[in-house]
């Protein structure tokens, strides 16, 4: 990236930021106060026209809303390409994606608020009926502890809220008795078991009938969880609590936001994506303004609004400043390490940080504010809509788009903040992008490829909770509301809350006065409204002038997608190269890879990298063409490892002199006999020639009824297992060619096939690092006959002796002999199988030269991480989960290698020999003190067995 924010050749001008900062008024939103000022450059629009853009988004919410009626509700959302509702368990999973769903009517409870915003109070009326009547809060299922808060817990309060506005209005909601907020309360209680965390902060998921700890519950296993996620509760719970008058909810918010504020990275201010729950300590440490930390900012300051408690703004204050210094690049907003600020994390935005300049209108920060919305509408003019994510020179990163609102919510405030008739424009825009592309009979369908504008069977929640209610009120006068709505707060969910919540039923909880804030600018902790003078000084143009510099920003940066492949099919060129198509030995693969700006580079430790450079490319469409080949195999490398993760393996020398003393952390195979179906297979060991087993065997008779030793490299996994299955093995043991490698320093990896059917794969295949595989080489040259077990886990020496017979030269114990020295290199030999007995797999980046597997997008260039000859690949844990949309930095690819999800835990005892007459040698022992070692050795097995292997 360049020094000017943009990538090659996209220079844009980077404006200094306005000097003045606004914090929101102690008991309303200050934003109220800064309306009404338009500045020149935007005709204005009739008023007759507006009510003509509201009446048309009334018109769509209709379409959307009435179709979820028809033809889903009861369901939680409605799939708008099959006109039938989505019922969890009933379509196929998509994973974390489907955690919002409880089976608790999602979209209806997550429209309350939405049908009073919309005046559309005898549908309220009837919607209201309708949860109380048939809504289940006691289901049998896991979910998103975030989003149930956020869409369903927030959405009745929010019902609850305006049921009692309507209530005291005298015509509606006569009957209503609070029937909303019991149904929260009950709800909130069902949420409260996910705190019982020593830190404070909950548990990402929880059973809504079992909660966390019993074994019905299926979850409360995980130990990390998003800062947002946790940090995002405390609207909701305080609001719970202010109604209701019970103080527990709060209490448990403002925990978990006291722990997060602790937690924060002192000397930068910044906070991560992804935090142990247990531990509090950081699990993936990049941080940004989007997925996985955006909304914990949003309720820190609005929080403040809410609840009149200034402890709150001065954290956001302290972070603000800090996400000013470091993450903001106007327009960009790019994600930093929190230990290394000035470093970035990655060279693309996602989609989530549009809410963040409708944030800063709240704050005050107008400037940077109009910058980022600009960038975005200029994004969105390009695609129609907004890309999941996109790079900093404004390519597609992620083509799908879910319907998001959060631009059409910083529109709204922009517009609110400024009344500048151009963001009228802009949410005109927005209207007719969303007829033209996402309307469908049925609804609304998300967009599964902005660049093609194909579609997804989807319409979320969100989208009636918050784009219509947002576009409504961006064309609405006030007249056209049938209450006052600056009387409330919106959530991150658009739900409202009243603000008189912030005089009534306070908690007695403190201001944190044990914390040191960073000395800020006395500006930066501002008490009062901004002077419409210092937003606008003395220029009508001023928004008009800061938009203008990025007004072609992105058109110069990027060619479209879409056109560029009509262009090549009509050309008769052949297609781009798909990532699940290539293979690391094709020399046109290679050619073409070259040709997008993509090398390969050879490590010295034997790993490969693939990286690409924009400005080596032969074309821009070229560069294009690579930055998607890339991104294609993350997302394939994301499946991957959702749906192909085996547990480890391990292998046990059973024969003299070892007896099951020594236990190899092995990685499994995605083909072959599968351990932990099937009985462990035992046997002796025997090389393999060749010995990469590459080619057909010339040693069979060697390997027939034996367990082949094959070396890594040179080909796949698979062809190996078919050579020396083909030869009579009973099983295989791959190991690793990088000389010094060791599970101390590395993960697991499973061994994946070669793309082709494996089922004619029998026999079961591990894998093992060079330092593990030569504690059998070495005893195999020591003791030429060597027995091992392949297995799913460990086996107790009783079960591994159980039926043999005792050798005559150990029974034939000579007392003399007991204290006799051993041999240095026994010596040698005993302490380093010693050590062996347990492994712990590290963190490293494999992936295969022949099926590059793995991606790793670093922060520039754009990187595929490391990759090894027999298609293996690995992730970091750190970098693994978190949502779909926040973790993709480091992958693994279809007929690749992928990495343990969860990998061995280092033992928490390591056998060691309990006398000093074990023989490695010839050497005698009693027979008595043969048999207490076993004995103790039984002991020290049945408790590693309760270790997670």
């Amino acid at each position: 990236m360049s020094e000017a924010g943009g990538g090659p050749g996209c220079g844009f001008p980077v404006p200094q930021r306005a000097p003045w900062s606004l914090v929101a008024a102690t008991a309303a939103l200050c934003l109220v106060s800064a309306t009404s000022v338009w500045t020149a450059g935007a005709a204005p629009m009739s008023r007759e026209e507006k009510q003509k853009l509201g009446n048309q988004v009334l018109e769509m919410f209709d379409h959307a809303y009435g179709n979820y009626m028809e033809h889903a509700y009861p369901a939680d959302e409605l799939m708008p390409l099959t006109c039938r509702g989505r019922v969890r368990g009933q379509e196929p999973s998509r994973g974390d994606v489907d955690d919002a769903l409880g089976k608790f009517s999602l979209t209806l409870i997550d429209s309350l608020d939405t049908l009073v915003v919309l005046n559309k109070t005898k549908e309220f009326e009837d919607a209201v009926r309708k949860v109380l009547r048939d809504v289940n809060l006691d289901n049998d299922v896991v979910v998103s502890v975030f989003e149930t808060n956020i869409r369903v817990l927030g959405g009745l309060l929010g019902g609850h809220s305006l049921a009692i506005m309507l209530k005291e209005k005298g015509e509606y909601m006569q009957w209503y008795n609070d029937e909303l907020l019991q149904m929260a309360k009950q709800l909130g209680y069902k949420l409260l078991p996910a705190f019982n965390t020593t830190s404070g902060l909950p548990y990402p998921r929880i059973n809504l009938k079992f909660g966390i700890r019993k074994p019905e519950a299926r979850t409360g296993t995980e130990t990390d969880t998003c800062t947002a996620c946790a940090g995002t509760l405390i609207l909701e719970f305080a609001a719970l609590s202010r109604f209701t008058g019970a103080t527990i909810f709060e209490e448990y918010a403002r925990k978990a936001l006291d722990f997060l504020w602790e937690k924060r990275q002192r000397s930068s201010n910044l906070v991560g994506v992804t935090i142990n729950i247990h531990t509090g300590d950081w699990v993936r440490k990049d941080s940004g303004v989007g997925a996985g930390i955006d909304s914990y900012y949003e309720y820190l300051l609005k929080a403040y609004v809410l609840l009149g408690d200034d402890s709150f703004l001065e954290r956001f204050n302290t972070h603000y400043d800090a996400i000013m210094r470091y993450i903001s690049q106007p327009p960009l907003l790019l994600d930093v390490h929190i230990h290394k600020p000035m470093l970035n994390a990655r060279t693309w935005m996602d989609a989530l940080l549009a809410f963040f300049p409708g944030l800063q209108v709240l704050k005050g920060d107008i400037r940077p504010a109009i910058e980022t919305h600009e960038m975005l509408y200029q994004v969105i003019k390009k695609h129609n809509f907004l890309p999941e994510a996109f790079t900093t020179d404004f390519r597609v990163h992620w083509a799908q788009h879910p319907l998001r609102p959060e631009f059409a919510e910083s529109t709204y405030f922009l517009y609110k903040a400024t009344g500048d008739p151009y963001y009228l424009e802009v949410g005109k825009t927005l209207i007719e992008n969303l007829n033209k592309y996402a309307r469908v009979p049925c609804g609304f369908a998300a967009m599964k490829d902005v660049r093609t504008g194909s579609h997804e069977d989807r319409m979320d929640s969100f989208f009636l909770a918050e784009m219509f209610k947002y576009l409504y009120l961006l064309f609405a006068d006030k007249e056209d509301i049938i209450f006052d709505i600056e009387d409330y707060i919106f959530t991150t969910e658009a739900h409202l809350l009243p603000l008189w919540l912030s005089t009534t039923n306070q908690s007695m909880s403190k201001k944190n006065t044990t914390s040191e804030y960073t000395e800020l600018d006395d500006s930066n902790f501002d008490w009062t409204c901004p002077n419409t003078q210092i937003l606008f000084p003395n220029d009508p143009l001023y928004a008009q002038s800061i938009r203008e510099p990025l007004k072609n920003v992105v058109d110069k940066s990027c060619p479209r997608g879409i056109i560029r492949v009509e262009e090549s099919f009509r050309s008769g060129a052949k297609p781009p190269l798909r990532a699940r198509d290539f293979m690391a030995t094709n020399p046109e693969h290679l050619e073409i890879l070259k040709k997008m700006g993509v090398s390969l580079i050879h490590l010295k430790d034997g790993r490969v990298q693939l990286v690409q450079h924009a400005i080596q490319a032969a074309s821009s469409i070229d560069a294009e063409d690579g930055l998607r080949f890339m991104q294609e195999m993350i997302e394939l490398s994301s499946q991957q490892q959702k749906e192909q993760q085996l547990p480890p393996r391990a292998v046990q020398i059973v024969s003299h002199p070892f007896f099951g003393r020594v236990v190899l952390t092995a990685g499994p195979a995605q083909f072959g006999l599968d351990l932990s179906k099937h009985k462990e297979t035992r046997g002796f060991v025997a090389s393999s020639k060749p010995y990469n087993g590459c080619s057909e065997l010339t040693n069979p008779e060697a390997v027939m009824g034996k367990i082949a030793l094959i070396q890594r490299g040179q080909c796949m996994f698979a062809e190996k297992a078919r050579n020396i299955q083909n030869a009579g093995a009973i099983g295989g043991i791959v190991i690793d060619d990088n000389e010094g490698s060791s599970s101390d320093t590395a993960p697991l990896f499973q061994m994946a096939g070669d793309g082709k059917d494996t089922d004619d794969i029998k026999i079961p295949m591990l894998f093992l690092f060079s330092k593990e595989g030569s504690i059998i080489l070495d005893a195999i040259r020591e003791y030429e006959e060597v027995e091992v077990l392949l297995s799913d886990k460990a086996k107790d020496r009783a079960a591994i002796l159980k039926g043999k017979m005792i050798p005559s030269y150990i029974i034939n114990s000579n007392p003399e002999m007991e204290n006799e020295e051993q041999p240095s290199s026994e010596n040698d030999s005993q302490n380093q199988s010693a050590e062996q007995m347990t492994s712990i797999s590290q963190e490293v980046d494999l992936i295969d030269q022949e099926s590059l597997e793995e991606s790793s997008l670093n922060s520039h260039p754009e990187s595929l991480s490391p990759a090894d000859t027999d298609n293996a690949a690995s992730v970091s844990p750190s970098e693994q989960n978190s949502n779909p949309a926040e973790n993709h930095e480091t992958t693994s690819l279809d007929g690749e290698c992928t990495d343990l999800d969860n990998q061995l835990q280092e033992q928490s005892e390591t056998e060691e020999d309990s006398s000093p007459n074990v023989s490695w040698g010839k050497k005698v022992q009693p027979i008595d003190s043969i048999l207490a070692d076993w004995n103790e050795d039984i002991e020290a097995f049945e408790m590693m067995e309760k270790d997670e292997l």
